[in-house]
C-alpha cells in the first residue's frame, strides 16, 4: 500500500517551506544537487581567500599539468588555474545569481499586474511577452550584448532584457488562479483595496514558487554567461571568468587539454547542481508528483509510478478483468 503524502498547504503559510525541505530530504538527486551548489557557493564566497596565488600573476611555468605547486596546472601564460578558477567562481556565479534575481523581480511585477488586473493590461503585456519569446533567447542576447562594450555588466543587461518573459508568464498563471480563490474574494468583500489584496494575498502565494523555481534559471544563466564570454562578448581578458578561461585555453586543447577541461568541468558541475536542485524543488512543489508513489533508480532518482486513481493524479485506468472459476 503506497505511503500517504500530505498535500501542499497554501503558499502563503509557514508550513510550505518546512514541507518542501522535508520532501527534498527524501530525494537523493536533490541532495546531490544541493551538495554541488554548496561547493560552488563556498568557492564563490571564499575564492580569493582559498586561492593559492594571484590569478593574474604570469610566470615561466607555462602549460604545466597538475603538480604540487599548481594543483590544477597552469595556462598558456603560466597563471595558476586553481586560483583563476576560484576567483572566476565569484564572477560567473555572482553574475548568474544577480541576473536571476533581476529576472525574477521583473517577471514577478509584470506577471502579477497582468494576471490580477486582466483586461487591456493583460493583453498588452502578454503580447509583449509573446514577441520576446518568439525570438530565440541566445540570439536576442547576442544582439543586445553586441551593442555595448564587452563586459559582464553588458552580458547581464542583455540576459535580463530577454529572460524575464518566461518568468512573467509563469507568474501570470499563478496570479490568475489565486485571484479567484475564496480568501481573495473574501478580502475584496471586506472592503480591502487593490494594493492590499495584491500585497497581502496575491504576492505571498506567488513569491514562494517563483523564488524556489528560480534555481533552474541560475543554471541556465551560468551556461549562457559562460557562452557569451567564450564568444568575446563578456568579461575581457585577463579577467578570470570561466567562459573567458575556456576561450583562452581552446588553442591548447589538443596539446594541453587540462587548460580547457578545468573551467569546462566547473561550468558543468555548477549547471548540473542547480538543475538537479531545481528539479527536486519542482517535484516537491507539485502535489500531483508528490502524491504518486516513487521507486528508486540507479542514480537515486525517484521515478514516478503511473497514476491509477481519480483526482489530481489523473483518471482511473480500467482494471483488468479477473476471471475465476465458479
Amino acid at each position: 500500500m503506497p505511503a500517504r503524502v500530505d498535500p501542499l498547504p497554501d503558499a502563503g503559510s509557514g508550513q510550505l517551506g518546512r514541507l518542501i525541505l522535508r520532501r527534498l530530504a527524501t530525494d537523493r538527486t536533490a541532495r546531490v544537487g544541493l551538495a554541488l551548489v554548496v561547493v560552488c557557493a563556498v568557492a564563490a564566497l571564499l575564492g580569493p581567500t582559498l586561492a593559492p596565488s594571484d590569478p593574474l600573476a604570469i610566470s615561466t611555468d607555462r602549460l604545466h599539468g597538475p603538480e604540487l605547486h599548481h594543483l590544477l596546472g597552469t595556462d598558456g601564460l603560466g597563471r595558476d588555474l586553481l586560483s583563476r578558477l576560484l576567483h572566476g567562481a565569484r564572477l560567473t556565479l555572482g553574475s548568474a545569481t544577480i541576473a536571476a534575481a533581476l529576472v525574477t523581480v521583473i517577471g514577478l511585477v509584470i506577471g502579477t499586474v497582468a494576471g490580477y488586473a486582466g483586461g487591456l493590461a493583460d493583453t498588452v503585456l502578454m503580447r509583449l511577452v509573446d514577441v520576446v519569446l518568439a525570438i530565440p533567447g541566445l540570439v536576442l542576447a547576442l544582439a543586445v550584448a553586441g551593442l555595448f562594450t564587452p563586459s559582464l555588466l553588458s552580458v547581464m543587461l542583455a540576459l535580463v532584457t530577454v529572460w524575464w518573459a518566461g518568468s512573467a508568464r509563469t507568474v501570470r498563471s499563478l496570479a490568475l488562479s489565486l485571484r479567484e480563490r475564496p480568501f481573495v474574494e473574501a478580502a475584496r468583500a471586506t472592503g480591502a483595496g487593490q494594493w492590499r489584496v495584491v500585497t497581502r494575498h496575491i504576492l505571498p502565494g506567488v513569491i514562494s514558487p517563483v523564488v524556489v523555481l528560480a534555481t533552474l534559471e541560475i543554471g541556465q544563466l551560468v551556461l549562457v554567461i559562460s557562452s557569451l564570454s567564450f564568444l568575446g562578448l563578456g568579461a575581457p581578458p585577463p579577467t578570470p571568468e570561466w567562459g573567458a578561461m575556456l576561450n583562452d585555453g581552446r588553442v591548447y586543447f589538443l596539446s594541453n587539454p587540462h587548460v580547457v577541461l578545468v573551467p569546462g568541468l566547473a561550468i558543468s558541475v555548477a549547471v548540473a547542481g542547480f538543475n538537479l536542485l531545481g528539479d527536486g524543488i519542482r517535484d516537491a512543489l507539485d502535489p500531483r508528483l508528490a502524491s504518486v508513489p516513487a521507486r528508486p533508480s540507479w542514480f537515486g532518482r525517484r521515478h514516478r509510478a503511473p497514476a491509477t486513481g481519480d483526482g489530481p493524479t489523473g483518471p482511473r485506468r480500467p482494471d483488468r478483468h479477473r476471471f475465476t472459476r465458479s
